[in-house]
């Protein structure tokens, strides 16, 4: 079991690194054929598209993976295949059901009443394409979890990217815009849907044999099933929705406000500020199973250095490089979007959503560490008020300030959220906070932002001025002396994984301990 863990989560781990650059290029050729306008239109649509592919899932893939896990685990195949087919009629059903109902009723409704602007109804309507598609790639990557293959996963979603990004890149160049973005999308999942049925028809008989000539399963067997599947994804669904209006809802009071083109600006700038995301969520990821292993134990010292550690490692990067995106977003947007140098009317938004981009790090970390310890509860409940000041505030603000109010109104959220799920974490491992770490990474990192406040904001300087600030972060460190003994060690550890870098990091480490602990 231990192997099958470490194994699924590399795959994962890696994939989601890969899929995410991939992410990033999809935007990026967008945003740079498309031009402002025409990218805010296709930046109003991905909320909808992320929205309605959520609704159609009903969150049924991890309950799939779930219930199909567990049958595997006592040798019920017959019933972990009723699982996964009964879960597909009811994915499949919603999104014919949502799809219809984007094309005909909401699409409409939205382009003329909400937005005012027709020019987003057949875009829209698109969307209302992807859902049937989606539904089955998601209904099978649950039964592929289950099992845990993920490579079968990773393998899915590099047909769906990889179609998605070269169908709309095509598209795009042909003419055809927004639409053919829109049109190389539904292709994407239409393709990873045909690889997901082929994967399941031709590989998975391994791990999920074929149906036993003698079993007997009833339709009120399948209800009875349908309704424990339902049951247990309600939660699912509401906590993945709450997180997508936490980063789109503002982006939905932007298209009523605001023109296509401020749209696009906000959609060039959104994504460049989650970058620091990907340390938080990766200590995120390991943090939940170690804290779920000592408090299943009652091991509450290891508990309360998991959660000290989690907290110190991450924000000894994920500030920093916030603050850098903060004090570099034009320079940073200008040579991102070279080809269109329009897009640094983002650099606003950048600046402010890259602060917020640290106490959502925070929060991301937390929620980890409260559902590792079996409260999967607190978290959604703070991502629901979360949401709805994320909308209370973007209605407020972004009438007045534009695209800089949306950001506002994101970081003004992801700040709510982060107090309380702190407070929590901190009350239920019985930790003490570790404040003279963190005052003392905001210290290095503010005396690095006054650094950065004198170097040239100009493309030409903004990799010599990261660099300089680099240099100003890490002596600024010795110079609060942040660093222990054992943070160093733990620092080795994750040096040893980061290959030829390792060599460089050790030499600074090494370097550390001599002006630190040269007295001893």
């Amino acid at each position: 079991m231990g192997n099958k863990l470490v194994r699924g989560s590399l795959i994962i781990f890696i994939g989601n690194i890969i899929f995410r650059i991939g992410g990033y290029l999809y935007r990026f050729l967008m945003a740079t054929l498309l031009g402002p306008t025409a990218y805010g239109v296709l930046g109003i649509t991905l909320p909808f598209q992320g929205i309605f592919q959520t609704l159609a899932a009903g969150g049924l893939p991890p309950a799939i993976a779930k219930y199909v896990a567990e049958y595997e685990a006592v040798n019920e195949h017959d019933m972990a295949r009723h699982t996964i087919y009964t879960a597909l009629k009811i994915m499949v059903f919603l999104g014919i059901f949502l799809g219809i109902l984007m094309i005909f009723v909401v699409s409409p409704w939205l382009a003329y009443d909400y937005l005012g602007k027709p020019l987003a109804l057949i875009p829209l309507q698109i969307v209302g394409l992807i859902t049937p598609f989606s539904v089955i790639v998601g209904a099978f990557r649950g039964a592929f979890q289950g099992v845990y293959k993920m490579e079968y996963i990773v393998y899915t979603r590099a047909v769906e990217q990889l179609g998605m990004i070269l169908c709309a890149t095509a598209f795009v160049l042909i003419g055809f815009s927004t639409v053919g973005a829109l049109w190389g999308t539904v292709i994407g999942y239409s393709l990873a849907a045909v690889a997901a049925i082929y994967i399941f028809k031709v590989y998975m008989p391994k791990y999920i044999p074929k149906p036993s000539e003698d079993f007997v399963f009833t339709r009120r067997d399948e209800l009875e099933l349908a309704f424990t599947l339902v049951k247990f994804s309600i939660p699912v669904i509401i906590t993945a929705i709450a997180e997508m209006l936490i980063y789109n809802i503002c982006t939905i009071a932007m298209g009523k406000f605001l023109t296509f083109q401020d749209v696009g600006f906000f959609a060039a700038a959104d994504p460049i500020s989650r970058l620091p995301l990907m340390i938080s969520i990766s200590v995120a990821t390991t943090i939940l199973p170690a804290s779920s292993e000592a408090f299943k134990v009652h091991d509450i010292p290891a508990l309360q250095k998991y959660v000290g550690e989690s907290y110190k490692i991450s924000l000894l990067f994920v500030v920093p490089m916030c603050i850098g995106l903060a004090l570099f977003a034009t320079p940073t947007l200008r040579l991102l979007y070279f080809k269109d140098p329009a897009y640094v009317a983002g650099a606003s938004a950048l600046a402010i959503l890259a602060i917020g981009m640290t106490f959502y790090s925070i929060f991301s970390i937390s929620t980890s560490i409260i559902q590792g310890i079996g409260n999967p509860r607190i978290p959604m409940y703070i991502l629901i008020v979360g949401s709805i000041i994320t909308g209370i505030f973007s209605w407020m603000l972004v009438p007045d300030m534009g695209i800089a109010g949306g950001a506002l109104a994101t970081t003004i959220a992801c700040f709510v959220m982060m107090v309380p799920c702190v407070y929590f974490v901190f009350k239920l491992t019985e930790t003490k906070a570790p404040t003279l770490p963190v005052v003392k990474i905001i210290v290095a990192s503010a005396i690095m932002g006054i650094a950065g406040l004198f170097i040239p904001k100009t493309t030409l300087f903004l990799f010599p001025g990261i660099f300089v600030c680099m240099i100003v972060y890490f002596f600024a460190l010795i110079l609060v002396k942040f660093f222990t003994k054992d943070d160093i060690e733990t620092l080795r550890e994750y040096s040893s994984k980061l290959g030829p870098l390792s060599k460089i990091v050790n030499k600074l480490l090494n370097f550390v301990e001599k002006i630190e602990f040269r007295n001893n």
